[in-house]
């Protein structure tokens, strides 16, 4: 992914937050026609510990195993991972300038590394529990699978699941970073007024491109 410099976040902490807080990842493997694709739950290995460099982690995942892109795996595989955070459309009416343009303020991450898919079924069991466990305590109630283990196993010859040992990380954070301050408080101001996805891009502009400096993010 080509990230401005403009753009670009120092350290591995919003990276970071964006892989745990926006679980569903794309991820792309070549194919010999084309690129596969499928859309995934994913996270990092639950014993990363927080203050660990992403380079070197490994994420987790899984898929079906009917799932074309499931056979086309293999040991060893060059792998992207696709982490998308809030994205939102903004009109030039908000810059109050002419001549203007439109442009698109969004987050998103992009992991790269080689991927190794998991054929013991104990592990894979251990990664869909920890896959459960992370999305229950992020996004959900708190629920035990403990009485749904059975289940699990019954249904785990579908499950494909893999490791992702990270080799490179892309974070691009644009957030009308290119704006002076009054433009871009006029483009908070504007998303605040909008639903959770803008009100969300509204914070992390205050992070990342009014108060970048106080915050000692790159800009």
């Amino acid at each position: 992914m080509f990230v401005p410099k403009i753009y670009r976040v120092e350290g591995d902490e919003w990276p970071r937050r964006v892989i745990r807080e926006h679980a569903l990842a794309t991820l792309t493997t070549n194919g010999t026609e084309f690129p596969h694709a499928t859309h995934l739950p994913s996270l990092l290995a639950p014993d990363t510990p927080d203050d660990a460099p992403l380079v070197g982690a490994e994420l987790l995942g899984h898929m079906n195993r009917a799932n074309p892109h499931w056979r086309a795996l293999a040991g060893g595989t060059p792998a992207l991972m696709v982490f998308q955070g809030p994205g939102a459309y903004v009109t030039p009416a908000v810059y109050r300038v002419d001549p203007a343009a439109p442009t698109w303020d969004f987050v998103s991450v992009h992991v790269r590394g080689q991927l190794r898919p998991v054929e013991d079924r104990e592990e894979t069991l251990g990664i869909i529990l920890a896959t459960v466990a992370h999305l229950e305590g992020a996004l959900g109630d708190t629920w035990d699978p403990t009485s749904s283990l059975d289940y699990f196993r019954q249904i785990l010859p579908g499950v494909g699941a893999f490791r992702l040992e990270i080799e490179a990380v892309d974070a691009m954070f644009k957030l009308s970073q290119e704006k002076d301050d009054e433009v871009r408080q006029r483009v908070i101001a504007r998303f605040e007024d909008g639903d959770g996805r803008h009100r969300r891009l509204a914070e992390l502009i205050r992070v990342h491109g009014v108060d970048a400096d106080r915050h000692g993010v790159q800009a």
